[in-house]
C-alpha cells in the first residue's frame, strides 16, 4: 500500500469527522510500517547494488554504522536488509563480529553453477519460445564491444556484461514459478562471489565464443539448441572448479593422526 494513498483519507474532512484517536493512531502506524518497508526495500537494493559492483568485495565485513549514517537511516532497515542478503546468500552473519559479504569456496561454487545449469538451460529454452522482437534486438547487442577480440582486457566491463546478459535471459525465459527459485537465493549473483579477478571463473577469451553462440541460437529460435549450448557453456565452468577442488585438496596438508 502507497502512504499517499493513506494520507488523503486522514486529511478528509469526513474522515476527520468520524475517524476516533484509536483508528487514526492505527493508520499512523500502518503510515510507520509502510515507511520503514520501504526503506528496508530500499536499503536492501543499494547493498545489493555495492556487492554485485564489487564495490564490497567477497569476505569484506559490512560496515554498519557507517552505511546507515551515509545513507541517512537507523540501523533497523539496514539489519533488516543484511538479513534479506543473508537469505540470498550473499552476505553471512558471524557471531559477535558482524557482517560480511559472503566469499563462496571452490566446492560451494559447484553447487551454484550446477543449480544454474539445470534452471537456466530451463530458462533459456523458454526465452527462445518466448522473447519479442524488441527483446531478441536487446540480446543481440550483448558483447559487441568484446566480440573479434583476440585478448579482453577490461575484465571488470566483461564480468558485468557476462551478469546482465545471464540476468536478461532468465528475466525473458524465466516463469514466476522458475524466476523465484532463480531469485531466492539469488544464483546468478552468488556465482560472481567468489575472489577470482571480478568474480569471473574463466577468462573472457574462453567464454566470449560460447556467449555469443547461445545468443545467436535464441535469436534463431532454435530452443533446444539454445538450451543445450547454455547448459554447456555453465558445465565448461563446472569442469574447472572441479580440477581447481581437486588441486586444492591434493595441496591440502593431511590431517593430524590422532593419538
Amino acid at each position: 500500500m502507497q502512504i499517499a494513498m493513506l494520507i488523503p483519507s486522514l486529511n478528509s474532512p469526513r474522515a476527520s469527522a468520524a475517524a476516533t484517536p484509536e483508528a487514526k493512531a492505527g493508520t499512523r502506524r500502518r503510515i510507520q510500517r509502510v515507511e520503514h518497508a520501504n526503506l528496508d526495500r530500499k536499503a536492501h537494493q543499494i547493498l545489493k547494488d555495492l556487492i554485485v559492483n564489487r564495490q564490497l568485495a567477497p569476505g569484506d565485513k559490512i560496515p554498519q554504522e557507517k552505511l546507515a549514517a551515509d545513507l541517512g537511516i537507523s540501523r533497523t532497515p539496514l539489519v533488516n536488509a543484511l538479513k534479506l542478503l543473508e537469505k540470498e546468500n550473499l552476505v553471512e552473519a558471524r557471531p559477535r563480529r558482524g557482517y560480511y559479504v559472503r566469499s563462496f569456496g571452490t566446492s560451494e561454487m559447484i553447487a551454484v553453477f550446477e543449480v544454474r545449469e539445470v534452471l537456466e538451460g530451463l530458462a533459456t529454452r523458454k526465452a527462445t519460445e518466448a522473447a519479442t522482437a524488441d527483446q531478441i534486438e536487446r540480446l543481440r547487442r550483448f558483447f559487441t564491444a568484446f566480440a573479434g577480440r583476440k585478448t579482453i582486457t577490461d575484465r571488470k566491463a566483461y564480468a558485468k556484461e557476462d551478469e546482465a546478459f545471464h540476468s536478461c535471459v532468465i528475466e525473458i525465459g524465466a516463469n514466476a514459478f522458475l524466476r523465484s527459485i532463480l531469485e531466492a537465493h539469488d544464483v546468478v549473483h552468488a556465482s560472481y562471489q567468489t575472489v577470482a579477478p571480478e568474480g569471473l571463473v574463466r577468462r573472457p577469451e574462453e567464454t566470449i565464443g560460447e556467449h555469443l553462440a547461445i545468443i545467436n541460437a535464441i535469436c534463431a529460435r532454435h530452443a533446444a539448441t539454445a538450451e543445450r549450448l547454455m547448459r554447456a557453456h555453465l558445465a565448461n565452468t563446472i569442469v574447472v572448479l572441479r580440477r581447481a577442488l581437486a588441486t586444492e585438496q591434493t595441496a591440502r596438508p593431511p590431517a593430524a593422526a590422532r593419538p
